[in-house]
């Protein structure tokens, strides 16, 4: 089991930025893949930004250029910094964990408005 914490969410004007943590616990392997998805109402469960415990990293076209993932391995923990926040970037953001199974985190409401 990977229990994971998503902290960091809130209520940012466009334009700004806010700073999403992840924090997992338990059998961790060394080799996994972990990321964010985001899911805004009405819609399906989306891909934001992934990256491998070897630093290789994924991003929905969306965001290229304004978020950025990164990780501690050593700390089992995974952050996305968000920059130049736009109102389509409002969504619950979840964490998540894979390695042959996948866990995710219980979301973060992220909202982007004036």
């Amino acid at each position: 089991q990977v229990q994971l914490v998503e902290s960091g969410g809130g209520l940012v004007q466009p334009g700004g930025s806010l700073r999403l943590s992840c924090a997992a616990s338990g059998s961790i392997f060394r080799s996994n893949v972990m990321g964010w998805y985001r899911q805004a109402p009405g819609k399906e469960r989306e891909l934001v930004a992934i990256m491998t415990s070897g630093g290789s990293t994924n991003y929905a076209d969306s965001v290229k250029g304004r978020f950025t993932i990164s990780r501690d391995n050593a700390k089992n923990m995974v952050y996305l910094q968000m920059n130049s926040l736009k109102p389509e970037d409002t969504a619950v953001y979840y964490c998540n964990y894979e390695h042959i199974l996948t866990y995710w985190g219980q979301g973060t409401q992220v909202t982007v408005s004036s």
